[in-house]
């Protein structure tokens, strides 16, 4: 009987390799494959191939596993042998699959496993939950007696490499949106962050303001000091931007000088309150140069309201045309630009 098991999961690997032979050649007609090798030769092969392989009867015992199946499981062939199929599954994976194998053959019901390749999780013997690819077949009734067949694939070198990936994937699209000097959000994630804001607001009707912060004088600390120290500053520009500002406020280099604000459910005119907070917070900076100097860094801040219907764009048009404002007017302030 068990002879006669392993020649009909041997003719399921068959079944698939002529499907498949059969599509390469555009359906062209080949003669069915026969088998006129010694029957130990296929058995051998079954027995030390790559992927498990697991035959069970009708009540989900298990009546045959090959060397692959055993290394992954951690049971040996002894210890499987006449077990229930349910010493593979998790504790935690729901309903067991004798229960699954017993509804399948009582009620007739079409199979939404067999013939289908399904990545799921197996117990192994240490308790650990290994992720694997299945392919299960019915293998049919043998002497009165119904059994099935698996092949088993170990997922684990393949889920470390996707892990690895989706990791790698994450930090180029965290570097992509990152500005390298201050570690603050670039333009791209500022718009990014504005379009969402828009969504929010149109849901929520509630108001979000947009600001461009820009350092004074920036183009005479570069000139005097040098750019080294340029950079520094706009770091501890930075620095104090994001020690004031409020959790749910974004903070972005737009690039240069020039900071990006988005002050989500904020109207303009709080909008203004939280800028003078982030006005005074650079304004108070004394960047120590040549170790006796210090140069005295200020910002000025132009704010308009994101409107949905016009965009971000529209809305940064309208505060950069207040922060000139602010320049004309003195700098180192905040101004707001007119409906």
């Amino acid at each position: 009987m068990r002879n006669a098991l392993i020649v009909r999961l041997w003719e399921k690997v068959a079944d698939v390799y002529r499907y498949l032979s059969v599509a390469a050649k555009a359906h062209a007609r080949r003669p069915p494959i026969q088998f006129d090798l010694p029957f130990e030769l296929p058995m051998r092969l079954l027995g030390d191939a790559l992927d498990g392989a697991i035959i069970i009867d009708g009540n989900s015992l298990i009546r045959y596993v090959n060397h692959a199946m055993e290394e992954l499981s951690g049971f040996s062939i002894g210890e499987l042998h006449g077990q229930s199929m349910d010493i593979l599954v998790p504790p935690d994976a729901g309903s067991l699959h004798s229960e699954k194998v017993a509804d399948f053959i009582t009620t007739g019901r079409k199979s939404t496993v067999l013939g289908h390749v399904r990545e799921l999780e197996i117990r192994h013997r240490s308790g650990e939950r290994l992720p694997i690819e299945m392919k299960a077949v019915d293998l049919g009734c043998f002497h009165g007696n119904r059994y099935f067949g698996a092949f088993v694939t170990d997922l684990r070198q393949r889920k470390k490499i996707e892990a690895r990936n989706a990791e790698l994937m994450a930090l180029l699209e965290q570097q992509a949106l990152t500005d390298p000097l201050t570690s603050l959000p670039n333009r791209r994630a500022f718009e990014k962050e504005a379009a969402g804001a828009i969504l929010r607001a149109a849901r929520s009707e509630a108001p979000v303001t947009v600001g461009i912060a820009d350092v004074d004088h920036f183009k005479a600390i570069n000139d005097n000091y040098g750019h080294a120290i340029g950079d520094a500053v706009l770091c501890a520009v930075s620095e104090a931007i994001r020690s004031v500002a409020r959790d749910t406020d974004i903070v972005a280099r737009l690039g240069g000088e020039e900071f990006g604000l988005i002050f989500p459910n904020t109207s303009i005119e709080q909008s203004g309150q939280v800028a003078e907070r982030i006005r005074s917070a650079v304004a108070s900076i004394q960047f120590p140069v040549n170790g006796t100097e210090t140069v005295d860094v200020t910002i000025s801040i132009g704010l308009s309201k994101l409107i949905e219907q016009a965009g971000l764009d529209a809305a940064l048009g309208a505060a950069d045309t207040a922060l000139y404002s602010a320049k004309g007017n003195g700098r180192n302030r905040v101004e707001a630009s007119r409906p």
